[in-house]
């Protein structure tokens, strides 16, 4: 297997993962109740995914923030993040091995347990200082 070289490579990987994410039982409903339109959504993500890979700086938002509003109207469980980090993983691993590859997983996760952390500290009832 070889490394993710380009573009391409990274548009393979998110279209791959939606494809299998929303047709997951456990997290495709989140992105069903979230009036997802995936059409529009996979050239942020490549973008995204671009800048975080190849430090080409083609991603403009913040997607802490986005998650944060996707909470109010469709809560993100820790359940959530597990299986979207093990379907991302399992993209990853099952076409690309080396230097990028390793670091699009290990973003990921570091991605995944900073907006879980904070969707959990806005939560309501939440004490942001324990």
């Amino acid at each position: 297997m070889e490394d993710i070289q380009n573009k391409a490579d990274i548009k393979y990987l998110v279209e791959t993962f939606y494809g299998t994410a929303l047709a997951d039982p456990h997290i495709g409903p989140v992105f069903k109740d979230a009036g997802f339109v995936l059409e529009s959504h996979i050239p942020v993500m490549v973008s995204f995914w671009e800048t975080i890979l190849f430090d080409v700086i083609t991603y403009k938002g913040n997607p802490m923030l986005k998650h944060l509003a996707l909470n109010r109207t469709v809560p993100l469980l820790p359940e959530h993040f597990e299986r979207w980090m093990a379907i991302w993983t399992t993209t990853v691993n099952s076409r690309y091995c080396g230097p990028l590859a390793e670091k699009a997983v290990i973003r990921a996760r570091s991605i995944a347990q900073l907006m879980e952390y904070k969707i959990k500290q806005t939560a309501p009832g939440s004490n942001p200082l324990s």
